[in-house]
């Protein structure tokens, strides 16, 4: 049974062997020691709901997770009730809709999301009881400032909030952010900033500074809790201090607060996986999360860079220059009777998982490398890129080349 199942596991593939660059995904290689504490029996035996020495060590984990040298957003609350990303959405808009509903204001029911936003932002407005407002992006990927001005106008007397992602989904820094965020204050809403993309923010700003009142932490991402697999996640969000009384409350913990009912059974999240964030965090130290940041951007531009030339980089900042992650234009190998799944494939062949597939562009592939891969590995990612190009580019009679690729 023991070599059975050994086979098994050889045949898979994973971040010790090579690099899995799933754009918007974070997919770090992420040390063993963070996951040490995680077997330790003062937190392998926390009994959920239950006020024990256990629970105030995880709570000391989620206070130290959020403070030092971090620089988060500048909130005057956290919460770590959140068992995923998707639910601490859920849970901001939520205090957003108590804040709006406190002012007498219950008409505000408008959410603005740009086609730049985060995947599950349009499903957690119309869970949370929102009406959801598409605004335009330009061709270079930013966020439409006319169109969100019209549209901030047209619902100024209904309009709730703004859920936008920070760098966006294109993969690039909006360089208007504060602007954004300044015309939907004005105009009486909130600005929720998903933060899927914390990867490219940390110790660099803070999206309280940029304009952002609400803004959640994807842990399994930012902060290498594992990801995938339907495992335990925890999603905390911070709040400004106008919104924190309105965030949902913790069961058997806090219930005489004056906010939201519970959005979840569990008052720390899955509270014992904190503790591998909070590895993460003081092993790294600031001067090394900060690094971390500006390695995983430098990183992105590199096989931006390397790659323009063969297959075009869609969304480009002011400057040329993308995030921690870059969307690829493969669109151009239909000539050859290629598709963008083909590439995906192929990429197997060389011994890598698939960056994410036609999203948020359909016949593209946003690649993600973090700031975990050497130069070594990113450009052996590159030169796979590069051959599979090179090879979709030869002439063959009738679709001979498209089933070479596959």
């Amino acid at each position: 049974m023991l070599r059975y199942i050994r086979r098994l596991e050889s045949r898979d593939l994973s971040l010790c062997h090579s690099m899995i660059p799933l754009g918007s995904c974070t997919m770090k290689l992420n040390a063993t020691a963070e996951m040490f504490p995680v077997t330790w029996p003062e937190f392998s035996r926390f009994i959920r709901l239950r006020l024990t020495i256990s629970s105030k060590v995880i709570a000391n984990c989620a206070s130290n997770s959020r403070v030092g040298w971090l620089r988060l957003p500048v909130s005057r609350r956290f919460h770590y009730s959140r068992t995923r990303g998707s639910q601490g959405e859920y849970a901001g808009l939520l205090a957003i809709r108590e804040y709006h509903a406190s002012r007498g204001e219950t008409e505000r029911n408008i959410c603005l999301i740009p086609t730049s936003a985060h995947g599950t932002n349009p499903a957690s407005a119309v869970m949370a009881g929102f009406r959801v407002v598409a605004v335009r992006c330009l061709e270079d990927g930013d966020i439409d400032l006319a169109d969100l001005r019209a549209k901030a106008e047209q619902h100024r007397n209904e309009l709730a909030a703004l859920m936008v992602t920070y760098p966006s989904t294109h993969g690039v820094f909006e360089t208007t952010i504060r602007e954004i965020c300044e015309v939907v204050h004005e105009h009486g809403g909130q600005v929720y900033m998903d933060g899927a993309n914390m990867n490219a923010q940390v110790g660099l700003c803070r999206p309280g500074e940029i304009g952002a009142d609400v803004c959640h932490l994807n842990l399994h991402k930012t902060f290498c809790i594992p990801h995938g697999g339907g495992g335990p996640g925890v999603g905390p969000i911070g709040v400004a201090k106008h919104l924190a009384r309105f965030l949902p409350g913790l069961p058997s913990l806090d219930l005489q607060r004056s906010g939201s009912r519970a959005v979840s059974a569990a008052p720390y999240g899955s509270a014992s996986i904190l503790t591998i964030s909070w590895m993460y965090i003081r092993m790294m130290g600031g001067a090394g999360l900060t690094k971390a940041t500006k390695v995983a951007v430098l990183s992105a531009n590199y096989i931006a860079k390397r790659l323009d030339s063969f297959f075009p980089v869609l969304f480009k900042g002011k400057h040329g220059l993308v995030a921690h992650e870059c969307i690829l234009d493969l669109r151009p190998c239909k000539a050859a009777g290629i598709e963008v799944e083909d590439v995906a494939k192929r990429l197997m062949d060389y011994g890598f998982h698939a960056p994410t597939v036609s999203w948020p562009v359909p016949g593209t592939v946003m690649i993600e490398p973090t700031e975990s891969e050497p130069k070594d590995e990113l450009d052996r990612f590159c030169e796979a890129m590069i051959a599979i190009r090179k090879r979709s580019t030869k002439s063959a009679p009738g679709g001979q080349i498209a089933r070479t690729i596959r």
